[in-house]
């Protein structure tokens, strides 16, 4: 469940979500409301997201956070022009 406050992560926690993403928290918030998951939910995987790049990733990483989801790594990616022909 994306969630954009510590409330709705503990709301969607207790609701039985397997997954709480916390969506565009500074660090400082995101590990606050995480630490805070984990201790009412621990099996709850806690998912860090929204606007980390490979320049800010090590602030967003902490001993209360499973994933962190970095939209920049394929935002950039550039194509590939191929073709299948038979």
């Amino acid at each position: 469940v994306e969630c954009s406050s510590l409330g709705a992560a503990i709301t969607a926690a207790a609701a039985g979500a397997d997954i709480v993403l916390l969506d565009n928290f500074t660090p400082q918030e995101l590990h606050r409301a995480a630490a805070a998951v984990k201790v009412s939910h621990p099996r709850v995987l806690v998912e860090a997201s929204g606007g980390i790049t490979l320049e800010t990733l090590p602030s967003f990483v902490g001993p209360h956070v499973d994933v962190v989801s970095m939209g920049c790594l394929t935002h950039g990616a550039p194509a590939l022009d191929f073709a299948l022909k038979v």
